[in-house]
């Protein structure tokens, strides 16, 4: 099933024949089975690792390498992290190189019109489907500096760093502060702990920081979420491991912690495919007595998931918005 981005596109695939063509940005559909047999070369890279692991021909990572006669970048709701990807690509791309720009109008896809115009020739070429498609051509390459995207901010004695559309990534979250409130150094936690949908690092590396003696993973499934963890860590001289995996995918192991403040948000829509997924198979990832603890809005249904899968669960904290939930296997 083709996206709203890929409709459009659909309606001009005279501009894909004969062609090297790179798909890149926040691609969410198989688009390039669509236009294989008209181009003569298809690349896809995508920082998203849930998108990447299901399809192999899918290229993972933070920064895209790959160089084609005509692009395409599928817009994202971040307006930085699109700078960051575009900026990035654009950097190392041969002058009059061609790119295609699509996204959704509520994402804010007009905003590509002032972001690329200082480098070249930018028009809307169509509009269907509450979506923009732009043509642009590189007139001048843009200087990239990566370290410009970089955020940090202090917590207590902890020093998070962030790369755009990263979870806590400008300030600790409220969620995130009521989970991290439920441990005290009375707890004596130890063992194996995995702070799963990272973000930031901010729950991993502050356990670490409050219990040394811990085993630390943390994964997640975005590209700029795994380096700034890394780099939360390597700053503040933490060990731990940062992996990508969509939920357990590539984990291995069982733990005596799953730590969680899981996102409920995929692109601009709801979805509760991860959370659900999450409490569904933590039991397989846990050793006997091991222990499940997440944060969630109050509003959602996770005690009921929780019950289906674990027996009971108990209510560690609450807040106006939010409640920290614990169970174990």
């Amino acid at each position: 099933m083709l996206s709203l981005e890929s409709e459009v596109l659909e309606r001009h695939l005279a501009l894909f024949e004969n062609k090297s063509i790179l798909l890149f940005g926040d691609v969410r559909d198989r688009f390039a089975d669509l236009i294989r047999a008209k181009a003569t070369n298809i690349a896809v890279f995508s920082s998203y690792f849930d998108y990447a692991n299901q399809h192999k021909d899918v290229i993972f990572g933070l920064e895209c390498e790959q160089s084609a006669d005509l692009a395409v970048f599928y817009w994202t709701k971040n307006k930085q992290e699109c700078q960051f990807q575009l900026l990035q690509w654009l950097s190392s791309a041969p002058i009059g190189q061609e790119l295609l720009i699509i996204g959704e109008n509520r994402a804010g896809v007009r905003s590509v019109e002032t972001m690329l115009a200082p480098l070249g020739e930018i028009a809307k070429i169509d509009s269907a489907r509450r979506c923009g498609l732009y043509h642009f051509a590189l007139n001048e390459k843009p200087n990239f500096d990566r370290k410009k995207f970089w955020k940090s901010y202090r917590l207590e004695d902890l020093m998070v760093y962030s790369l755009p559309a990263v979870f806590s990534s400008a300030e600790l979250d409220t969620g995130s502060k009521l989970l991290l409130s439920t441990f005290t150094k009375s707890d004596g936690l130890k063992g194996k702990v995995l702070d799963l949908g990272c973000g930031s690092g901010v729950i991993g590396a502050a356990l670490k920081q409050q219990f040394p003696q811990i085993k630390l993973t943390m994964s997640d499934i975005h590209a700029m979420a795994i380096h700034s963890s890394q780099r939360t860590l390597v700053e503040n001289g933490l060990e731990g491991e940062v992996l990508a995996s969509d939920i357990f995918s590539h984990i291995d192991c069982r733990f005596d912690l799953i730590i969680s403040n899981p996102p409920f948000h995929d692109g601009i829509d709801t979805a509760y495919r991860a959370v659900e997924t999450l409490i569904a198979q933590a039991k397989q990832h846990l050793n006997k007595g091991g222990e499940l603890r997440i944060v969630a809005n109050a509003f959602l249904p996770y005690p009921d998931l929780l019950d289906q899968a674990f027996g009971s669960h108990q209510l560690l904290a609450k807040s106006n918005k939010f409640k920290v939930y614990s169970v174990r296997a």
